[in-house]
Parts: structure tokens; C-alpha cells; sequence
């Protein structure tokens, strides 16, 4: 993992902010903060952010609508969202935003530390492997640039969705279970709901499926999870 990561926290309570910024500068990253959405974006717009911490709760545009824009701006940028609420409508709305992961307030500030230095692992690029090119029928994952293609089609997926895929492809054929997908992807020390699974498989579906309500690639293994269908 590099050093000196850049981390946007945009959140409007300046107590937590600063909280927030102590504990990811302890841990040798930069933090830059924003108490409002729209200084957020206009700090990832003129800096090379690696990830966001973003509140839900924010004056002016809500945390998800931030979201929202970051993904269609910034597909490839960590996004970790904070909320205030239990209620699990709150953190799968997140998810439908492509936030990469949630945490609910209030927090640990070191376990916070380590999902953002877990989805920076996800973020990586691993250029040490034999084969950074898998090809399974009409599907490519380019491991070097980390991207994803249909055809010859890319297919802008989030650093959480890109490693989902690059494990289904991987493993063509075999069934993942929930916990296994947390594991591979999350990390073991990941502590969430594994609906946090289903709702990413279902935005892939919506990318990668011809028809997302009967999924040809992706399979549903009842009682179990999920499954790459292999086309080799």
C-alpha cells in the first residue's frame, strides 16, 4: 500500500471531522476536509483523491447525491459513507449510489482506519501477476489498468464491483457463498451486513446482464449465493 493516500472527509460536523483527520494522519495519510457536498466535489475535481469519507447528513445536497456524482464523474475513487442511523434503509440506499462500503455512527476511529485501508487494497493494481489479462467469452478483466470490459465495450465499475467480478472470473463455476464474497473482497476483519453483498451483485447485474431482472451471468445458487457462469 502506498504512503500518503489522499482521503476526503466531507462532513459537516467539525468535531468528527477533525477526529476523523487525526486518527487517518496517525496512520501516515493525507486528510483534506469539506463541510459541505459542493466543496467536496469541487476538492475531487482539483485533487487526486484516493477516497472519501462521506456523511450522509450534510447541509445543502445530502451525502447521496455526492455519492451519486462521484460515480459518474469519478467511477474508480474509494467511497465510504457515514451515517447516523441503524435503519438499514439508510445504508442500501448508499449502496445503490456505489458507495463501497458504510460505517454508522458512532464509529471506532481505528476500525474506520482499516476499511480504508482495506478498500485500498481493493484499489490496488497488482503488477506482479503472470497473467494480467482474463478473457471469459465476451468478458475481459485487465488486472494491470483494472478494467473491465464487455466486447469491446469498457464497463465502468467501482473498486468494490471490479474485485467482485475479478473473483467471479477467477472462479468460473464455483458458488460463493455471502460470508466467502465478505472475505475475498471486504477483508476478514469487515464488520457489516452481508446484504451489503446482494445489493453490489445486483448493480452488476444492471451493467453487465442483457436482461438484470433474469440474470444469465451472475447466478442465483439458492441457498448458498452466487455464481460466475462460465462461457469457455
Amino acid at each position: 500500500m502506498l504512503l500518503n493516500n489522499k482521503v476526503l472527509i466531507v462532513e459537516d460536523e467539525e468535531h468528527i471531522r477533525k477526529f476523523i483527520k487525526v486518527n487517518l494522519e496517525k496512520s501516515g495519510f493525507i486528510a483534506i476536509e469539506a463541510d459541505t457536498g459542493e466543496k467536496g466535489l469541487e476538492i475531487v475535481k482539483d485533487e487526486s483523491i484516493d477516497i472519501v469519507i462521506l456523511d450522509i447528513m450534510l447541509p445543502g445536497i445530502d451525502g447521496f447525491q455526492v455519492c451519486k456524482r462521484l460515480r459518474e464523474q469519478f467511477s474508480t475513487i474509494g467511497i465510504i459513507m457515514l451515517t447516523a442511523k441503524s435503519q438499514d434503509i439508510d445504508k442500501i440506499m448508499g449502496l445503490e449510489y456505489g458507495t463501497d462500503d458504510y460505517m454508522v455512527k458512532p464509529f471506532n476511529p481505528k476500525e474506520l482506519v482499516l476499511r480504508v485501508k482495506s478498500l485500498l487494497r481493493r484499489m490496488e493494481t497488482t503488477k506482479e501477476d503472470d497473467l494480467n489479462i482474463i478473457v471469459d467469452g465476451l468478458f475481459k478483466v485487465d488486472k494491470y489498468s483494472r478494467k473491465f470490459y464487455k466486447g469491446n465495450e469498457e464497463i465502468e465499475l467501482t473498486p468494490t464491483e471490479y474485485s467482485i467480478m475479478k473473483l467471479f472470473i477467477e472462479n468460473p463455476g464455483k458458488a460463493f457463498n455471502r460470508d466467502e464474497i465478505l472475505n475475498a473482497v471486504w477483508g476478514y476483519d469487515f464488520v457489516g451486513d452481508s446484504k451489503i453483498v446482494d445489493v453490489n451483485i445486483r448493480r452488476l447485474r444492471s451493467k453487465i446482464e442483457n436482461d438484470p431482472s433474469e440474470p444469465y451471468y451472475i447466478e442465483t445458487v439458492w441457498g448458498i449465493g452466487y455464481r460466475w457462469r462460465s462461457l469457455d
